[in-house]
């Protein structure tokens, strides 16, 4: 197993990406994550931290289609995925597609469509095929939706159903720089744009390839069921009303092979889940009422099941 073309890859696409998103590697690794790892992204943080230029970098750091869709209370589901129209001078109907129809779709402020038009959203998400009319019409890979929302401005919007949010592989929050990040993102911006310098370091068959062979990484029976015990666990806590979902340990299987490949690994270690935990699980867990109101609590119940579940020691792998 050539491991080394996925560490090759992700470090010319983090590189590239790290010339307009400053101070943000950790970010930035996760999502090549879900890039490698065929899953979708849910960016969520407050106006003006860079998620809409984070997803245009990664965007513009491969050499794929890219579209982007700005959702908005009047947006229709064709509007995303195309419609067939009659062409009168063929007297024929043509298909003509929507944005929906690339290999990278930036859907910006996604809660501010109706949930019909976020319903829309569902089948090519999970199923990379769109239906209309009746025919099935297969999305090309790679396929990633990037989303955005604001979790600040709940006027006029309309939050995500669990069933649209355990489709996302991760939920990431950019954050606020630190002081010295602010200072060089400042001088970088200084002379020029350098979003508008950048150039696609990857292309779809690398991309493709990457894709395929962290599927080699290996991952031990008892990791396997160290995954099972912490969703089990999630499920069983007193202040959540809906635990980790079989979709959610799938995400978790991809999510640390992808990591343990991305340091050269090809094997899983404990420590690769319990970094993933909380990107991967925590937009999946609907808490009960009494605990909404804490900061963060989706996190805080993660790490306090991280603590209390034993750890295998010496896994034996397969």
């Amino acid at each position: 197993m050539n491991l080394a073309a996925i560490t090759q890859t992700a470090a010319r696409l983090k590189e590239n990406v790290g010339k307009v998103i400053i101070g943000k590697d950790e970010t930035i690794e996760l999502m090549l994550i879900a890039l490698i790892g065929s899953g979708h992204i849910l960016l969520e943080d407050v106006p003006g931290t860079g998620k809409t230029q984070l997803a245009k970098a990664l965007a513009r750091s491969l050499d794929c289609s890219f579209k982007r869709i700005q959702f908005t209370p009047d947006l229709l589901p064709s509007d995303i995925s195309g419609i067939n129209y009659y062409n009168q001078k063929l007297s024929e109907f043509e298909f003509r597609p929507g944005p929906l129809f690339a290999h990278i779709v930036l859907a910006d402020e996604i809660n501010r469509a109706t949930p019909r038009t976020q319903s829309s959203l569902l089948e090519s998400m999970e199923e990379r095929q769109v239906s209309i009319d009746g025919e099935t019409r297969v999305l090309e890979a790679p396929f990633l939706v990037i989303a955005t929302q604001n979790p600040v401005e709940n006027q006029g919007t309309f939050p995500l159903p669990e069933a649209q949010l355990d489709r996302f592989l991760m939920k990431l929050s950019i954050g606020y720089p630190s002081a010295e990040e602010q200072l060089r993102i400042l001088k970088l911006y200084q002379q020029s744009d350098p979003f508008e310098q950048l150039l696609p370091v990857v292309t779809r068959a690398e991309l493709l390839e990457a894709q395929k062979l962290y599927q080699q990484v290996r991952i031990s029976n008892d990791l396997l069921q160290y995954i099972v015990k912490l969703i089990e666990q999630t499920r069983l806590h007193p202040d959540v009303a809906l635990g980790v979902s079989p979709r959610g340990a799938r995400a978790m299987l991809t999510s640390a092979q992808v990591y343990a490949a991305l340091r050269g690994r090809d094997y899983v270690l404990p420590d690769d889940i319990k970094a993933l935990a909380a990107p991967v699980w925590a937009h999946r867990i609907m808490l009960k009422a009494r605990t909404r109101s804490q900061e963060h609590p989706a996190h805080s119940i993660l790490g306090s099941i991280l603590a209390q579940t034993p750890v295998p020691t010496e896994p034996k792998l397969v």
